[in-house]
């Protein structure tokens, strides 16, 4: 499903039904992945269960590992939008990047998005293929939202290459920091939704600081101390 946006027109009624149909793939594949298991439900069953051919479901995934990672892409996707149209404000890089993945949660459809999320990252969770897949997904990306950086905003860096490793390590940090959020957010037995990722997202950025200036010392040194 397209993120929530009020002001974009209304999308013309071929539009609409493809949007219907995704969604539908989406909802049912976690069904059936989380009833049977992932690798018990074959393509064929997937769209006979949504009364569609094969032919269609490509037409909006490129695999099963793709239509159950879809909420969480989703949600990359959106950030990427956000940040090709986000007026430069002189931010720190790695600020500019939380304030771009919390508009981008915040996007996100309230109504079912953050269960079908949850179901997405616990069927990860079991699944190996996901895991890669995910992985080929969060690389690509990565390099368009370094794209996006150098083509749109000016880095006080001294050369181009300082400047590109600033900007992906800036962008492994927000990563990393999201990544600790979902899968405390995951972890807990209620409570899942959009706005308590986005407090999770935001308390785990809050500690990169604190995380690049922590000072390791022995065990017994500091118990001392």
């Amino acid at each position: 499903m397209t993120p929530e946006n009020p002001a974009q027109p209304a999308l013309p009624l071929r539009e609409r039904k493809k949007l219907r149909t995704r969604q539908a793939l989406i909802d049912t594949a976690l069904d059936l992945f989380g009833e049977r298991g992932f690798d018990r439900v074959t393509l064929d069953q997937l769209c006979e269960a949504v009364e569609v051919s094969k032919r269609t479901f490509f037409r909006a995934f490129t695999s099963k590992e793709d239509v159950a990672a879809a909420p969480t892409q989703d949600l990359w996707t959106a950030f990427l939008e956000v940040l090709e149209n986000r007026p430069p404000q002189g931010r720190r890089l790695v600020t500019l990047y939380e304030e771009v993945l919390v508009e981008a949660i915040g996007r996100m459809p309230s109504e079912g998005w953050a269960e079908r999320a949850l179901a997405s990252r616990r069927l990860a969770a079991v699944t190996p293929s996901m895991d890669a897949h995910g992985l080929a997904f969060c690389d690509r990306v990565s390099r368009e939202a370094v794209a996006v950086t150098e083509r749109r905003f000016a880095l006080d860096a001294d050369g181009e290459d300082v400047a590109g490793l600033r900007i992906r390590l800036a962008l492994d940090m927000l990563v990393s920091a999201f990544h600790q959020a979902l899968a405390t957010w995951v972890a807990q037995p209620s409570g899942h939704t959009r706005e308590d990722l986005t407090r999770r997202l935001r308390a785990a950025c809050a500690e990169l600081p604190g995380a690049l200036a922590a000072t390791a010392q022995p065990r017994d040194e500091a118990a001392a101390s």
